[in-house]
């Protein structure tokens, strides 16, 4: 029997989705919430085969309780279900690590269909949106991490790999200490990096920095 939690802050929407499911044997809602705290906390208590998850919700919405989810259960499975087109927040739920995404529009096959698969491991993307998915790899191996950067934080990036100080930094492009070390926040960010070492290593393997 796979055991699966509902997040949506839509009763209506809940409702329709546990008929569907009720018609299932093998499956079974076992709790919901319609809120983004009120789903952390039951997720953090209780064990589920798969989390049915809103992107929109109040307190806390769909992805920030995505990443909090994965941060503590990394093999949990969670489909994300919207309103919003597959090219808004898609791509952005899948790399945050869910397991798949269904607009709201979806026929209730396809809504099984999804659950089915992902609670074995795998991932559900439908046709259009696995088109989208391979274009955007496609723009993801193609461009260096470095050239997500703005011409600032380029440029801040190269003097960190320098082994310049945020002091030095500030003092050479007559921006404040606090602006200084906001760049680097975005580099490591937009990056996927920990450490301005990290940084560093980087700058030096692609020969950015002499």
């Amino acid at each position: 029997m796979i055991k699966i939690f509902i997040a949506d802050d839509h009763a209506i929407v809940r409702k329709g989705l546990k008929q569907i499911i009720s018609e299932t044997p093998d499956m079974i809602v076992s709790e919901e919430a319609d809120n983004g705290l009120e789903a952390l906390d039951k997720i953090s208590e209780n064990n589920y085969d798969v989390i049915l998850l809103d992107i929109s919700m109040p307190g806390k919405n769909g992805l920030e309780i995505l990443r909090l989810v994965k941060r503590k259960n990394p093999k949990l499975p969670v489909l994300m279900l919207s309103v919003h087109p597959e090219e808004q927040y898609a791509v952005r739920s899948l790399r945050a690590g869910a397991s798949g995404y269904l607009t709201k529009e979806s026929a209730p096959d396809e809504l099984i269909a999804a659950i089915r698969k992902i609670s074995k491991g795998g991932k559900f993307v439908n046709a259009s949106l696995a088109e989208k998915l391979i274009s955007e790899l496609e723009i993801y191996v193609e461009r260096p991490s470095h050239e997500t950067l703005s011409d600032r934080e380029y440029q801040v990036m190269c003097m960190s790999a320098l082994g310049k100080t945020l002091k030095e930094i500030a003092q050479e492009l007559s921006l404040s200490i606090q602006t200084v070390s906001t760049y680097r926040t975005r580099i490591l960010e937009k990056m996927n990096m920990n450490s301005i070492a990290e940084v560093i290593r980087y700058a030096v393997k692609h020969g950015l920095v002499e």
